[in-house]
């Protein structure tokens, strides 16, 4: 592999990672919110 290959590789590498987190965060905020809707009281009339 030559040089500009590695470059390459490792920027692709350390950039998907904070791309992982935020997608992680974002996935756990949307199921958090779900069920939090779901099981949110039911306003009694």
């Amino acid at each position: 592999m030559s040089t500009l290959e590695y470059v390459i590789w490792h920027i692709l590498g350390y950039a998907t990672i904070p791309v992982i987190i935020i997608a992680g965060f974002i996935a756990v905020a949307v199921v958090c919110i779900g069920i939090l809707s779901v099981t949110k009281d039911k306003k009694i009339d």
